[in-house]
Formats: structure tokens, C-alpha cells, sequence
């Protein structure tokens, strides 16, 4: 996944394609979706006429009517969540202009895209299986019977363990699987064996590290959530530090955009991963390229400083906060289990805003803001979406 010395990323029409990666139907390493011109993919669902999925209907305007559908949490300022809003309690401008809500809904029980997007690098080895445990309760309690899921891992590639499925028993079983890639595929440093060499599970090593979460998030929303209507969502764990992803950050959270896709990211970070002795301060490097073959046990370079990584937190709050998800924090005063809740809670208390944009708006992207009459409510929503050409 690692681009070419001397590269770098912009928009093309295929931001994957001379890696040499693997394909097959569980690899997003090369897809066929990316390798289409930004122009000519799907727009998102905002912009097209709905299209009603085997068993999943969606509301519908009519042919000739384009409608914008907004996901709306509002919180009062203690943070709990307000369920007795009413369409007339609401204000909302699209590029400054006001705009008419022509469909309202309290319902909590229209159909859920749902999918896990999970970070295996080396820093979250030792956090993996709380993550994990948590994973397993949260599908469990979450998923009803027309909602539907996927899980996707990344590590130095990004990876499809499970693709769009009802099935509990398959999304468990991939959820099982979050730990091959801390058993299998150990980074090959300083002659502790060959790189490509098997690992424990019998599957191929893999050469180097990397955290590809802009791919990953990137990936997800092209080619799995932009095909898919109603409510969607994407649960990101990860403790947000990118390295060697194809895509920069503005080009995922753009993705999620024209998909629609809301984004839950959870800062799962386990500080002692970074620059400590016996952690894993070299999983890259922040100082270029080739750091993370040479790090401490290769070139003799030493770890980088702490101060020189990037801050996770900042980024994950950044993707979340554009695509109108929420970013919460495993700390001691609140677990991974107690955070998973809360997602539930506003995943089942969301309003459900549409209307129709001015058509001689143009295209491009277009700033939404959203707020209530009463000042003191906190409205969560998206910030725009993209208008097709």
C-alpha cells in the first residue's frame, strides 16, 4: 500500500493502482471502483432517485425531485439526548439559504448499514481483544433483523473479513479473525526470520508496517457503503495515526460524504505503543520514508520522539465531526462497553430530516447548517454533501 519514492497523492482516477497488491474478493487493494474518475463515480444517494433494496424499502419523492436526507442527534447541554423535537423546532440553511424541511421523522427503527472498520497495526496489539470482546456485544445488541453489516481490519493493508451480512454467526466469526494479523504477520526486523516468511497460522508474512486508516475509510464507503440507502454508519477504532495510506485524509472524509455514511470513530490508544521500550515506536516512523525497516532494530536511528507523531485525536475528531458521526474516547472513566452504548442510543434516537436544494445551485460541495430555535440544544448532523455535476 505504500506509494512509490518520490510520489504522491492526488486525485486520479485510480489512487491504488502500481502497488503490485494482491486481488481477490477479500483485498481492496486494487478495486474496480477506484478506478474510475472522481467525476464518474456514484454520486451519493442524496443525489440519486432512491432505489429500494431486496427487503430494505426507502422513502421515496418522486423522480423529478432530488432530496437531501439528514441524520439528525440533538443533546441538551448535559449531554443527554432530546426525543420530542418536532419539524417546526428546527432551522435549516444550505449555503446561507433557507431551506424548506419537507420530510420529518422520529423513527428509530428505519434499516442500518452498519460497518466495523478496525485498526491491527502494531499499536493496538495490546487493546485488540478488548476491542474485539466489545465488538461481539455491540452487533449483538445493535443489529436487528433487516439491518445489515460488514468488518473491515487494516493494518498494512486494508482487508474485508466479512462482507454485508445479517448473519451474526459470520460477522462473529470475523470479528475472531481481528487477531490473526497480531499472530501471523509480525513485522520481519533485524534478522528475526525472513520476510514473507509463514507466519505461526501458516498464512504468508508481510514485509514492513503500516496503519492505512484513510485507505480503509476511503475503501469502505466507495465501494460498500456508497451502493447502499438508508441510515448508514461506520464504527472506526483505531488511535487515529495514519501511515502509508494511498489517500489523503480530506479524500476519506470526502468519501463518506458522497456516501452518506455517518462516522463513529472510538480513540482506542495505547500510549506505551510509541517510543517505550518493548513498544512499537518504529512502526513507520514519522521522519519519511523507509523508517519502519530501519527503525531501532534495523538502522540503528533510535525511536522518534513522542512529540514528532501526529495527533490521532485531532484526526479521528476531524472525520467524524465532517460526516456528522461523534468521537469518543476509551478512558478509565469510560470503557470501550459504556462508549459502544452511547453509540447505540444515538444510532436508535436520530432524527430523520429531508429536503429539496435549490437546483440552480450548481455542483460541488454544499455547506448544511442545522440548528434549533431553542439555543440551548446541540444539534450533530453532517456539514454538506456533494451536488452532482
Amino acid at each position: 500500500m505504500r506509494l512509490p519514492a518520490g510520489s504522491s497523492v492526488h486525485r486520479r482516477p485510480n489512487p491504488f493502482a502500481g502497488s503490485g497488491a494482491e486481488v481477490s474478493r477479500r483485498r481492496f487493494l486494487l478495486s474496480l471502483g477506484a478506478l474510475l474518475p472522481a467525476g464518474l463515480r456514484s454520486q451519493s444517494a442524496a443525489q440519486q432517485a432512491p432505489q429500494e433494496q431486496e427487503g430494505r424499502p426507502v422513502a421515496t419523492f418522486g423522480s423529478d425531485v432530488k432530496v437531501v436526507n439528514l441524520f439528525v442527534t440533538v443533546r441538551n447541554k448535559q449531554g443527554q439526548i432530546v426525543r420530542d423535537l418536532k419539524k417546526e423546532d428546527f432551522i435549516l440553511e444550505e449555503d446561507g439559504r433557507p431551506q424548506t424541511i419537507r420530510y420529518f421523522s422520529q423513527e428509530s427503527d428505519l434499516p442500518l448499514t452498519l460497518g466495523l472498520v478496525v485498526d491491527t497495526s502494531l499499536s493496538q496489539r495490546r487493546v485488540l481483544g478488548g476491542e474485539r470482546n466489545a465488538c461481539y456485544v455491540f452487533l449483538d445488541e445493535m443489529l436487528r433483523d433487516k439491518d445489515m453489516a460488514f468488518v473491515i481490519h487494516f493494518d498494512r493493508e486494508v482487508e474485508l473479513l466479512q462482507d454485508l451480512t445479517s448473519s451474526r454467526k459470520q460477522l462473529e466469526a470475523a470479528l475472531e479473525r481481528l487477531e490473526t494479523p497480531q499472530l501471523s504477520r509480525r513485522p520481519q526486523w533485524g534478522g528475526r526470520g525472513r520476510p514473507g516468511s509463514p507466519g505461526p497460522s501458516g498464512t504468508p508474512g508481510r514485509r514492513g508496517v503500516g496503519t492505512t486508516l484513510y485507505d480503509a475509510v476511503f475503501l469502505a464507503c466507495d465501494e460498500l457503503m456508497k451502493k447502499q440507502s438508508g441510515r448508514k454508519a461506520l464504527i472506526l477504532l483505531s488511535d487515529g495515526v495514519d501511515m502509508g495510506s494511498k489517500v489523503s485524509l480530506p479524500e476519506a472524509i470526502e468519501s463518506a460524504q458522497r456516501a452518506d455514511t455517518l462516522v463513529y470513530s472510538i480513540l482506542f490508544s495505547d500510549q506505551q505503543a510509541y517510543g517505550s521500550p518493548g513498544g512499537f515506536g518504529s512502526r513507520g516512523g514519522w521522519g519519511g520514508p523507509g523508517m519502519g525497516r530501519r527503525g531501532r532494530m534495523g538502522g540503528g536511528r533510535g525511536f522518534p520522539q513522542p512529540q514528532a507523531r501526529p495527533d490521532g485525536k485531532k484526526i479521528l475528531e476531524r472525520i467524524s465531526k465532517e460526516t456528522g458521526g461523534a468521537l469518543f474516547e476509551v478512558s478509565k472513566k469510560e470503557s470501550i462497553g459504556q462508549i459502544f452504548d452511547r453509540i447505540q442510543e444515538e444510532l436508535r434516537n436520530q432524527y430523520s430530516l429531508g429536503y429539496s436544494p435549490d437546483s440552480n445551485a450548481g455542483a460541488g460541495y454544499r455547506k448544511i447548517h442545522l440548528t434549533t430555535r431553542q439555543k440551548n440544544l446541540i444539534v450533530q448532523t453532517r456539514d454538506g454533501y456533494y451536488a452532482g455535476a
